[in-house]
C-alpha cells in the first residue's frame, strides 16, 4: 500500500466517463440518471461520456471490463464515475487489464458493488474515490445534498487534506424512481446525532482500505484482491459499510469474525464504520425498528472488534455509505483520525 499514487485530477470542462460495471440500471431508471449527468455539467463542469453498457441490463463482465479498459485507456477521458452499484462486479476483474491501468491511472469514483473496482486499483497502485454514484448522489431528487456537493467537489478538484464534518440531518428511506412524483420534493431527512468514539486516545494516521462489508466478504471467499502480505495493512485506516441488502447482526460478526480470523482486523489502526441503512423496499423498518437494527449491528462490530483488535480506534455512524449525505473516502489514501481532538480529516 506504500506504493499508492494519487493520479492526476479533472479541471473543468474535462470529459468524465461514466460507466455501469455493475449493472446497467440507468436503462431501467432514466432519470435520476439524466439529472445526474445534467448535475455534471452544470454544477461540476464535467463533458459525460457514456459507453456501450451503461445503460444496459444484462451486459456479459467481458463487456463491462471493455468499458473500464476503454476509459482508462482513452486520453480524452480525465476522470471516471460508475453510475450505480449491482451484485456481480467481482465477475468483471478477470477480465480487466491491470497493465493497461496502471499505465494511465485516473480518478474513478463509486461505491457499493463498486468496492471490486476501488479493490483492484488499490493492489494496482491507484487511490480510488469511495462514494459519489451519479444516480444516486448526483441524481438526489430536486437537489444534491450540500455536504456531499462539498465533499466531491473537493475530491474532484482539490488535493491536499479536508476536515470530514458529521451530518447534522440524515435520510435512509428511498422513494421509488419509476414514480416521476419522487423528484418533486427532496428526501425527507432526521437529526444525525453525530459520531460514537471508542478508544480515541490517539491520532492516526495511514492508508485506507475496505468498503461495503457485504462485497469484501465477497472477495475474501473469492481470494481476489487482497494483499499476499497482510503487513500491507499495517497501521493504515479500515472503512467498512453495509448496504440496503441490511444484512443481519450476526452476519456482520461473523464476516468480521473471519476477517478477525485471517489476520485482518489487527492490522488496522482504525475503523471508519459508516452509518447503518436501516430501511429498504425489502424491510421498510418503522424508526424504532431502525434504530433497533443499527444498535444490533453496532454491537456485532464491537462484539468483533473486542476479540480480534480490542485497542482499534472506531469511530461510529460516519457519513460515507449507502446513506445520504455521502461524505467522500480517499480508497487507498492517507486518512488522519484524531481521536483527542475527534476529527477526521482525509487527502484528496
Amino acid at each position: 500500500m506504500t506504493t499508492l499514487s494519487y493520479p492526476p485530477k479533472p479541471s473543468p470542462g474535462d470529459r468524465i466517463a461514466v460507466i455501469s460495471p455493475g449493472a446497467g440500471l440507468p436503462g431501467l431508471f432514466p432519470r435520476p440518471f439524466e439529472l445526474g449527468l445534467e448535475r455534471l455539467r452544470k454544477e461540476f463542469g464535467l463533458e459525460p461520456v457514456e459507453y456501450p453498457t451503461t445503460r444496459r441490463m444484462g451486459a456479459t463482465p467481458q463487456e463491462r471490463a471493455a468499458d473500464v479498459n476503454a476509459a482508462f485507456a482513452d486520453p480524452d477521458i480525465k476522470v471516471i464515475m460508475a453510475s450505480i452499484g449491482g451484485d456481480d462486479q467481482i465477475t468483471v476483474l478477470p477480465y480487466l487489464d491491470r497493465e493497461l491501468i496502471r499505465a494511465n491511472p485516473k480518478p474513478f469514483f463509486g461505491m457499493s458493488d463498486n468496492t471490486n473496482l476501488l479493490a483492484f486499483l488499490s493492489n494496482t497502485g491507484i487511490v480510488g474515490y469511495h462514494g459519489a454514484t451519479v444516480m444516486v448522489q448526483l441524481g438526489r431528487p430536486v437537489a444534491m445534498d450540500a455536504l456531499t456537493a462539498e465533499s466531491l467537489r473537493a475530491a474532484l478538484f482539490t488535493s491536499g487534506a479536508y476536515e470530514l464534518r458529521p451530518a447534522e440531518r440524515w435520510n435512509d428511506v428511498n422513494r421509488d424512481w419509476a414514480d416521476p412524483a419522487t423528484f418533486d420534493a427532496k428526501p425527507e431527512t432526521k437529526p444525525a446525532g453525530g459520531w460514537t468514539w471508542v478508544n480515541p486516545d490517539r491520532v492516526i494516521e495511514g492508508r485506507s482500505w475496505g468498503g461495503c462489508l457485504e462485497i469484501l466478504g465477497w472477495l475474501l471467499m473469492a481470494d481476489r484482491e487482497i494483499a499476499r502480505d497482510l503487513s500491507a495493512y499495517d497501521g493504515g485506516v479500515l472503512l467498512l459499510e453495509t448496504s440496503e441488502d441490511m444484512p443481519s447482526s450476526e452476519e456482520v460478526f461473523r464476516t468480521l469474525r473471519n476477517m478477525g480470523e485471517r489476520g485482518l482486523l489487527r492490522r488496522f489502526s482504525a475503523l471508519l464504520m459508516g452509518r447503518a441503512k436501516t430501511w429498504s423496499f425489502e424491510r421498510p423498518n418503522s424508526p424504532e425498528e431502525g434504530a433497533r437494527y443499527a444498535a444490533e449491528q453496532r454491537e456485532a462490530v464491537l462484539r468483533a472488534m473486542r476479540t480480534y483488535a480490542p485497542d482499534t480506534t472506531i469511530v461510529f455512524d460516519v457519513d460515507f455509505g449507502h446513506t445520504d449525505p455521502q461524505l467522500v473516502i480517499p480508497y487507498g489514501g492517507l486518512v488522519r483520525v484524531d481521536g483527542p481532538a475527534r476529527r477526521i480529516t482525509v487527502t484528496y
